[in-house]
């Protein structure tokens, strides 16, 4: 495709560099102080201001770094505090991949990547030994000349702009740091959650896309119960119903071959959750779920359970009653809290939506401004996905492993510990043990 830059009178208006306004509060800043964030200011020059924040790392006790850039020399990620003795493969890993890779299908990105992985560290002879496992996968697919007018122009919606409003420079080709690759390091790291989560409580987190543009699955169409990686797959769409999938494809193929795009919503959902998971007030389970899906490139909102549409409802309609089931458990006859209640997990399954806007670079004529502040119109060349929503799945599903894993750890850290009170408490045992201990 074409690319073109036209110019257009500039109508802004100038202003200062740098950190001027700080000028007369450098005094101040430099008395506060942050835990988290080191502030360095320089009494006789503002712009000595220093701030030491990363932002690529995430959670607690199973922590996560990734790394890399779109047209860098790879991307890839640093787990730490995998638990040791776990039996683990790249094979195990690539699965997960596979699902994510750009270019498995006609609607998605066309760039050709096999996104094969690579384990450096942290496991030996087919075990995890418990110190730091870093996974890399090359790229090998770049084109950085297709980005040449975007390194004077910034693309509407897509985070050119701010990205050099918050560093003052920025990698051009790609994307960058803000490309959708940077995914690949999560979603290893969520293959090996989902591993740790089936072997150690019998969990599954399944997402799927339920709706493309205007093309909306209903609800209660897909059995949560019953829902599997199988059904999800079985068309490039990943909509679990035929009949729904072929009107999302159809629809996401109506926009690109315009060059334009669409977004949509991926709904996730976790079967065989142990309860407790979570913790009062900051860290509640839907905030951590939240937080990790609002990451995700593209992300625009996010709902759990009932969602907005409780907003529509009595209290009496909302309260989803208890009962005693045949084994002794609390349950609730209905679920519209999406098995999280008080912010902590109560065993039944939980269901959240996250939404998704139409990929930013499109194909079509656009107003926007160069980094010199002149008005141009812009068509951006490259290789994208017009809609992110079927390659966004296996994404969500890794996001909400990595939160899982890591509230399984807290809550043995903080509750199992000793103990546990067996009237009220459940045991988080291995797959083998539990099925031991009920045989």
């Amino acid at each position: 495709m074409a690319a073109s830059l036209s110019s257009k009178t500039f109508l802004g208006s100038s202003r200062t560099d740098g950190f001027s306004g700080f000028g007369s509060r450098s005094s101040d800043l430099s008395k506060l102080s942050f835990s988290a964030v080191k502030i360095s200011v320089g009494t006789r020059n503002a712009k000595k201001l220093q701030i030491k924040a990363a932002g690529s790392t995430f959670g607690n006790y199973f922590r996560v770094t990734t790394y890399g850039e779109s047209h860098g020399g790879g991307v890839g990620c640093v787990i730490d505090g995998c638990p040791p003795r776990l039996p683990i493969s790249e094979a195990d890993l690539q699965v997960e991949l596979d699902r994510r890779r750009p270019g498995q299908s006609r609607i998605t990105t066309p760039r050709k990547e096999t996104d094969t992985c690579r384990i450096l560290s942290g496991v030996t002879n087919g075990l995890t030994t418990g110190t730091p496992i870093h996974i890399f996968v090359p790229n090998t697919d770049q084109r950085g000349h297709d980005y040449s007018e975007m390194s004077i122009a910034y693309r509407p919606s897509h985070a050119d702009a701010t990205y050099d409003m918050k560093y003052g420079i920025r990698a051009v080709e790609g994307g960058g740091r803000s490309s959708a690759r940077e995914t690949i390091g999560r979603v290893a790291a969520g293959a090996l959650g989902k591993i740790i989560l089936k072997r150690l409580a019998g969990t599954e987190v399944h997402a799927y896309v339920s709706q493309v543009y205007k093309v909306v699955l209903p609800e209660g169409v897909v059995d949560h119960e019953t829902l599997s990686m199988e059904q999800i797959d079985s068309n490039i769409v990943r909509c679990p119903d035929p009949e729904y999938a072929e009107k999302m494809i159809a629809a996401i193929d109506a926009v690109r071959v315009k060059g334009e795009s669409v977004g949509g919503v991926v709904t996730c959902v976790v079967k065989n959750c142990p309860p407790g998971l979570g913790s009062p007030v900051f860290d509640k389970l839907e905030a951590e779920f939240a937080k990790s899906l609002l990451s995700l490139p593209a992300s625009k909102g996010f709902e759990i359970g009932s969602g907005f549409a409780g907003t529509f409802l009595t209290g009496s309609e909302h309260n989803d009653p208890f009962y005693i089931d045949e084994n002794g458990r609390i349950r609730t006859v209905t679920n519209r809290s999406g098995g999280i209640q008080g912010g902590i997990s109560n065993g039944e399954i939980i269901s959240m939506r996250v939404a998704f806007k139409p990929t930013a670079t499109i194909g079509k004529k656009q107003n926007t401004v160069t980094r010199e502040k002149e008005e141009v119109e812009l068509i951006a060349r490259g290789r994208h996905d017009p809609c992110v929503v079927p390659r966004a799945v296996p994404m969500v599903e890794a996001m909400v492993s990595l939160v899982l894993v890591d509230q399984l750890m807290a809550q043995h850290g903080q509750c199992n510990l000793f103990p546990i009170n067996s009237d009220l408490q459940s045991p988080i045992k291995p797959r083998s043990e539990a099925s031991k201990s009920t045989a």
